[in-house]
């Protein structure tokens, strides 16, 4: 049956604002943009939604500075905060955001909020600390945050409390889906109490799979990162007869990193995602396809997304502090049933697995992720001046716009499987008969 097709708006792309800009911007040399100024997106090419067949065009409004603040910069006083797992990149965009906020803007202070959103919450006990220029000057060397986080929710009612307590005009909230419906909360606290407050997200993801944000910061280095991990699997692998590489890497959902990294190296022989099933039996399934390539090539890479395979294991209903289902460790069960399968048949296999999950999210991020933290920044500023609210700044097909938080929190963005970018993974791993049993699946529409 045909897609549907529709040339009606799709979605509500307004930004709230917390009332009229009035104060001339302090910036100088500046061009400044106006909130009716919009760029246009193809979502057909964002593929956000499964009954989009054609081009449809949306507005997004453009993020940039603009002539009028709604708060008056020299009163005002910012706070951000980082929370869930740790990304390149962090430092990167705090420190942006300290330095606009204080060179451009001239804003007297930012407070740094202490391990997530624990730290607006008096129990935990956590300090709150003064992001200066001079404190935030070379954080951009290191991994990580320099602010800590944490997992789990908190009371938005105690959130905002402590943001009144602070006096606090500005809040960014950096973080992926969850921070976001955390903001959201927030967001609805602070509109119940009729108070002026402005919150603006950072989306943060490692496996790069929030909707409306073509490529999370971070995903560029870890991706890097990834190809090292690959690279020492393939020598691992070539160094034996019958030499076979497993590399488990970050993507509980949603499969990017491991595609990404198995088409910059093409030393991949079989890529696992979240987002495709497998079979370790049959004739199509791994462990038949792998024997063949080890009789073929006498070695193999195998790599693995953390959320492959789930299938293949029974779910206890466990979940994480985020929320998240408790994954079953599927590179051990792939291990086991590797070794069980060749012991059968007697061929003798070596076997190395590689995890460097830990590694690639805590390390500093590269060049083109240090770009790319400093216009987020740059962007979160000016918009929360501005007096807008319950928002992400987000890079969206090259072009920096500003989403309403609803948007990134409808779902999960997840590889296209029938996509012209997961046939060139396939055809970068030819996956021998594991790959005619995914191409029959792609055909089957």
């Amino acid at each position: 049956m045909a897609r549907k097709t529709s040339h009606k708006e799709l979605i509500n792309t307004d930004i709230p604002v917390l009332g009229k800009a009035k104060i001339p911007s302090p910036l100088k040399r500046c061009v400044f943009l106006d909130d009716q100024e919009r760029t246009l997106v193809n979502l057909a090419e964002e593929e956000m939604d499964s009954s989009i067949d054609n081009s449809i065009y949306q507005e997004f409004e453009k993020a940039g500075p603009r002539a009028f603040t709604y708060f008056d910069p020299s009163k005002t006083k910012c706070a951000i905060v980082t929370c869930g797992g740790l990304c390149p990149g962090l430092n990167d965009v705090i420190r942006s955001i300290v330095l606009e906020a204080y060179y451009l803007y001239k804003v007297p202070s930012v407070l740094g909020i202490k391990f997530g959103l624990q730290g607006f919450i008096p129990k935990y006990g956590h300090d709150v600390v003064e992001l200066t220029a001079e404190k935030v000057a070379n954080i951009h060397q290191f991994g990580g945050t320099v602010l800590g986080s944490s997992r789990g929710p908190q009371d938005p009612v105690e959130i905002v409390d402590a943001l009144e307590r602070m006096n606090i005009s500005v809040l960014f909230m950096i973080g992926g889906d969850g921070t976001m419906r955390a903001a959201k909360n927030i967001v609805a606290e602070i509109e119940s109490r009729k108070i002026k407050i402005s919150i603006i997200g950072v989306p943060k993801t490692i496996d790069n799979d929030i909707s409306f944000v073509t490529k999370s910061f971070g995903f560029d280095t870890a991706v890097d990162k990834a190809t090292e991990a690959i690279q020492s699997a393939h020598v691992e692998s070539v160094g034996v007869v019958n030499g076979i590489g497993l590399v488990k890497l970050m993507g509980r959902e949603s499969g990017f990193i491991a595609a990404q990294a198995t088409l910059a190296l093409k030393d991949v022989n079989f890529v696992l995602v979240p987002e495709h099933s497998f079979e370790f039996d049959g004739e199509y399934g791994l462990l038949r396809s792998l024997e063949k390539r080890l009789d073929d090539r006498q070695h193999a890479v195998i790599v693995c997304a953390e959320g492959a395979g789930q299938e293949q294991c029974e779910y206890t209903g466990e979940k994480d502090p985020s929320g998240n289902p408790v994954l079953c460790d599927i590179c051990t069960l792939i291990t086991r049933r590797i070794k069980d399968y060749f012991k059968d048949t007697g061929k003798e296999i070596t076997l190395k697995f590689i995890d460097p999950s830990y590694i690639i999210r805590s390390v500093p991020a590269n060049a083109n992720d240090c770009v790319y933290c400093g216009f987020l920044g740059q962007h979160a500023v000016h918009a929360a001046m501005a007096g807008k609210t319950g928002m992400v700044v987000s890079r969206l097909q090259a072009r920096y716009v500003h989403l309403p938080l609803d948007l990134v929190i409808t779902k999960r963005k997840k590889l296209n499987i029938r996509s012209d970018y997961w046939r060139a993974v396939l055809e970068s791993t030819g996956q021998g008969h594991l790959r005619n049993d995914m191409e029959k699946d792609l055909c089957d529409n």
